[in-house]
């Protein structure tokens, strides 16, 4: 059974950073393509960043150059470095997990394991 949970998430002003986490159970970060997605009220889910099996990652142009994507396999986590926050990256923030090939990997419908998200707001 594949469990998801994620940390990190918190009150930041505008310009500073967080690092948010995903611990998942059931699972090898390093069989899984993992990712990081968003949701803000009245939007619909986007993809953030993700690190395939492979280890090529991918991220929404509105992150690119802020955000980093890692894997730790020793400490079976993964984790979201999220630097010069912005206001407009305020949302909850949901881990996601997919064994199969994800030939798009930040699409909401490749993943099957969701955890149920942590609070990221900036101000």
């Amino acid at each position: 059974h594949v469990q998801l949970v994620e940390s990190g998430g918190g009150s930041v002003q505008a310009g500073g950073s967080l690092r948010l986490s995903c611990a998942p159970s059931g699972l090898s970060v390093s069989d899984f393509s993992m990712a990081w997605f968003r949701q803000s009220p009245g939007k619909e889910r986007e993809g953030v960043a993700a690190i395939r099996r492979d280890d090529l990652t991918a991220y929404t142009d509105s992150v690119k150059g802020r955000f980093t994507i890692s894997k730790d396999n020793a400490r079976q986590t993964v984790s979201l470095q999220m630097n010069s926050l912005r206001v407009e990256d305020t949302a909850m923030y949901y881990c996601a997990a997919e064994p199969s090939p994800v030939p798009q990997p930040l699409a909401l419908h490749e993943y099957r394991h969701w955890g149920r998200g942590t609070q990221v707001t900036v101000s």
